[in-house]
């Protein structure tokens, strides 16, 4: 086995132990994951690691349930820098209009990782948002969302984003979805990543 299938592999079980860790709320393990400026973006935060992790207490606190469930990756290593791409689905459940509902957004993870003192941390985590949907926890129940309020939303995670906005929270209005001037700006950033640049 090469060096760089050993260290495609070290990154894998990394981006495994973040669903894990993540869902499980096992935070210590979590941080230990990310370098310290680490960032995360996602509809309904953005920030370091360490704002990541209260926000995601806060809202576990409140009844807030997102999960995670991971497919396929694709990791390209340079040197010290790494970019991996995931796919995954989130899905998260809440009322929406006194009706109990389930989101699932299917996506991809993009992830800036570097190697510092021997070990790999993630440096950005940006997920792509592609396509989703909601439906009924009941399927008998008759759910009718605000049209206009939905189509404020990117189209790969708008049912997501109307859940979210159902529970407070403030929606991030620009992620990069499957197509788009976002995705490709997210691809060029990470072509610079890997040729030495900083984020």
């Amino acid at each position: 086995m090469t060096n760089e299938m050993v260290e495609r592999l070290v990154i894998r079980e990394m981006i495994e132990n973040w669903v894990l860790w993540r869902d499980a709320c096992q935070w210590d393990k979590f941080r230990s994951l990310w370098h310290d400026e680490g960032r995360m973006m996602a509809t309904w935060t953005q920030g370091t690691a360490d704002e990541f992790i209260e926000m995601s207490k806060q809202g576990f606190a409140k009844g807030v349930r997102i999960l995670h469930f991971l497919g396929g990756s694709t990791v390209e290593v340079r040197d010290t820098r790494a970019i991996a791409q995931t796919k995954m689905t989130i899905s998260q459940r809440a009322p929406v209009h006194d009706i109990l509902c389930d989101v699932v957004c299917t996506g991809r993870f993009f992830d800036f990782l570097e190697k510092r003192g021997g070990r790999w941390g993630f440096v950005l985590r940006q997920p792509i948002y592609e396509k989703d949907r909601m439906d009924p926890v009941d399927p008998a129940a008759k759910l009718s969302l605000d049209s206009q309020l939905l189509s404020k939303f990117p189209e790969g995670y708008r049912h997501l984003a109307y859940l979210q906005t159902q529970i407070g929270y403030k929606i991030k209005l620009d992620m990069p979805g499957l197509t788009g001037p976002e995705v490709e700006a997210l691809y060029a950033k990470g072509e610079r990543w890997l040729a030495g640049d900083s984020l």
